[in-house]
């Protein structure tokens, strides 16, 4: 299996500062940890994005992620749709918007494929990721919020929002994989923790993860340390999440 490199790493990895409790020092710090390491793609709560975007204004290949109907998915559509308008208008590169999982376990598949084609439609050439949130579902729901995230025309199938205590693995890549093909690519959140597992799943077909800060900076270090590289980032275990 092919090693990824350390400068290939990160630009896989979209960090993300997304928990109840984040604070403005976090979300400084992810800019900070952007600029240095050459993530991505970054991410916070809707309330701290606009820190994001003026911060990295000047840094054009660090993208900023506009969360929609984060973590629930249960927002009214019209919700979803307004939040999308807004993270669009202040600057956002990319829209990560969580389904209506409710209405998938219920079988309002109508409900579903509306909800996320809204949110594409307005986004326009904006990138739009589904996060399907596979804690809850069975592979069969796996499967079937894949077809309809890409008949809406979503860039990315996203596998959850890490908020959930069920991980994502690498079977949840190839499931997913099975169903979109090359029609849509994956983004892998919640459980990717160690170097071996980011590559497992990129292998399986994950081209994008996204995990906490923290938890990127244990997997850059660990990149390092295989190419006896010298890592300098003092990695903060108190604030890891499962994303």
């Amino acid at each position: 299996m092919t090693k990824l490199s350390v400068e290939e790493i990160p630009r896989l990895i979209d960090i993300s500062a997304v928990r109840t409790d984040v604070t403005l020092d976090e979300v400084n710090e992810i800019v900070e940890i952007a600029k240095k390491y050459n993530f991505i793609c970054t991410f916070v709560m809707p309330c701290f994005t606009g820190i994001l975007i003026n911060e990295l204004k000047n840094d054009d290949n660090i993208l900023v992620g506009g969360v929609v109907g984060f973590p629930s998915g249960a927002d009214l559509t019209k919700t979803k749709v307004d939040t999308a308008i807004s993270m669009i208008q202040a600057g956002c590169d990319e829209i990560d918007m969580v389904i209506n999982v409710g209405a998938l376990k219920s079988e309002e598949y109508d409900l579903v494929y509306d909800d996320i084609k809204s949110v594409v439609d307005v986004a326009g050439d904006i990138p739009v990721k589904a996060i399907i949130e596979i804690a809850y579902l069975t592979d069969d729901e796996i499967k079937i919020a894949s077809k309809l995230a890409v008949k809406a025309g979503v860039t990315y199938v996203k596998t959850g929002t890490g908020w959930a205590t069920k991980p994502s693995t690498v079977n949840t890549v190839k499931i997913i994989k099975e169903v979109v093909k090359d029609d849509a690519l994956i983004k892998v959140a919640g459980g990717v923790r160690s170097l071996a597992t980011l590559e497992e799943m990129y292998h399986a077909g994950a081209r994008r993860f996204g995990i906490s800060m923290s938890s990127a900076l244990k997997i850059l270090k660990e990149a390092y340390e295989r190419e006896n590289m010298v890592f300098d980032e003092e990695v903060k275990l108190e604030s890891v999440s499962n994303y």
